[in-house]
């Protein structure tokens, strides 16, 4: 039998790129899947082509950042084919800038769908499954949350969709409903925005134009998605070709350095510092990873380059 068989399952941002090859993955595997986007006419040559290839799928149009629309998105799928099994949050907007060319329109445009979009899914989502005692949600991170520059806005909202799986992991510890997420690398629109900001701020290209398709995150996904990742929540897995990993959750480093009990001050601080804490300060950036993952250039030209979508 199909790892999906007899799975209902919601890919938002499901018209191309990532989502669409997960929606084709999921359906290959028997999920009945609701194909969602923005644009209505990619949304549905994505069903078309789960049908042709003897799936079942559905579209819906909705804008995930209205509350009510998130609503509507979960309730088609539940209409269509009678339960929710699996929420797949990949819908996102891309955006590069450093700090100093700081878009405040393109940042919340992308915060209102990186972040709250998940948000509003998720919690249309997980009634129904608390309900039936069983669900996955998938959602999608990257590893620019832990540094890369001139992706702060992304990576910040990369980071909050990072401590959402974490989160809301353990507020659903043993109700049977699981979350986990894909932190996933592919040849697609962002990768090749990537490049040509590269290209335009000094940087080097060629790092970001051999990477794998779109259709190779898709098994992280169908994996979480079924039964057989069960007693699996609250992890974030990196693929990258033939290399599959865990990210390390963020935590305090220990043992921490212990007061005299009268309090802190500048100087004890200072003396902590100097004594133990400066031997172990962390590098920024996106570490362990190969070249075809590496941050930016640091030497980049201040410049903005506009935004995209994955």
């Amino acid at each position: 039998m199909s790892a999906l068989a007899g799975k209902a399952v919601v890919i938002t941002g499901a018209g191309r790129g990532i989502g669409a090859a997960c929606a084709k993955g999921a359906a290959a595997q028997g999920a009945a899947v609701v194909v969602n986007d923005v644009d209505g006419g990619e949304a549905d040559a994505v069903v078309a082509a789960i049908i042709a290839a003897g799936g079942r799928a559905i579209a819906c149009v909705a804008d995930i950042t209205d509350w009510d629309d998130a609503g509507r998105l979960i309730a088609s799928g539940i209409e269509a084919f009678g339960r929710i099994d699996g929420l797949v949050n990949n819908a996102g907007l891309f955006h590069m800038g450093l700090l100093t060319d700081f878009a405040p329109q393109a940042a919340r445009s992308l915060i209102e769908v990186n972040v709250l979009g998940a948000f509003h899914c998720a919690a249309h989502a997980v009634k129904p499954m608390l309900a039936q005692r069983s669900g996955s949600i998938v959602n999608v991170t990257s590893g620019a949350h832990l540094g890369n520059p001139a992706m702060g806005v992304y990576g910040a909202s990369k980071g909050a969709i990072a401590s959402m799986t974490y989160i809301w992991a353990m507020e659903l510890a043993d109700s049977g409903v699981r979350v986990n997420a894909l932190s996933p690398l592919a040849q697609t629109r962002m990768m090749t925005d990537t490049a040509d900001y590269a290209r335009s701020h000094g940087g080097d290209p060629s790092r970001f134009m051999d990477v794998q398709p779109p259709e190779a995150n898709a098994p992280v996904v169908e994996y979480l998605l079924s039964d057989r990742a069960a007693g699996i929540t609250g992890q974030i897995v990196r693929i990258d070709r033939d290399e599959l990993a865990l990210y390390a959750h963020p935590a305090i480093q220990m043992p921490s350095v212990k007061g005299d009990g009268n309090g802190w001050t500048i100087e004890s601080i200072a003396e902590a510092f100097d004594r133990d804490l400066r031997q172990r300060l962390m590098p920024c950036g996106i570490l362990g990873t190969t070249g075809r993952a590496a941050p930016l250039d640091s030497g980049l030209r201040r410049q903005d380059a506009g935004k995209g979508e994955r």
